[in-house]
């Protein structure tokens, strides 16, 4: 395999991983903290909403329901994860592949919270940084905490995948 590849299946590899850490992270705080995750349904439905010029919703859960918005939730869920580490990566290169720190996993996790906070959630009809929830401050600190874990994940996936790999 050549170099190249190593590194793009190391890198897809680190974005699978990470995004599983954060859906881990987010099943534990269901089932133990008694936090409800994301629908990712809804994002489905959000994007399925896409081809008919509709990008941004007043509530998106009454929004028309979209064929396969789960499978389609879920899929861009996991791509995004992908392209977040794969940012990881452009910024700090291959050489992070080989020797992964915890500092830039993080600082990855923390700065991916500009995604929910300025697109995702004001589209959904929830306001900038969840503004127009009932509990914007909670919602923000889950969001920021939830996205930790996923620079978490970013770090542990790393280290596993640069013994099994070796890019």
């Amino acid at each position: 395999m050549t170099t190249g590849m190593q590194t793009v299946l190391h890198t897809v590899m680190i974005g699978v991983g990470a995004t599983l850490a954060m859906d881990l992270w987010a099943f534990f705080g269901k089932r133990v903290l008694g936090i409800a995750p994301l629908d990712y349904a809804l994002v489905g439905r959000w994007i399925g909403h896409f081809g008919r010029g509709e990008f941004r919703h007043e509530a998106i859960a009454r929004a028309p329901k979209v064929a396969g918005e789960a499978a389609i939730g879920w899929a861009a869920h996991y791509a995004i994860g992908i392209a977040f580490a794969a940012g990881l990566v452009a910024i700090w290169g291959e050489h992070w592949l080989r020797n992964p720190s915890f500092g830039p996993a993080m600082a990855v996790g923390l700065a991916t919270t500009m995604a929910p906070f300025f697109v995702l959630q004001p589209c959904l009809g929830l306001g900038v940084a969840a503004s127009r929830t009932p509990a914007p401050n909670k919602a923000r600190v889950r969001t920021v905490v939830t996205h930790l874990s996923f620079g978490a994940g970013l770090y542990l996936t790393a280290v596993i995948t640069s013994h099994l790999i070796g890019s």
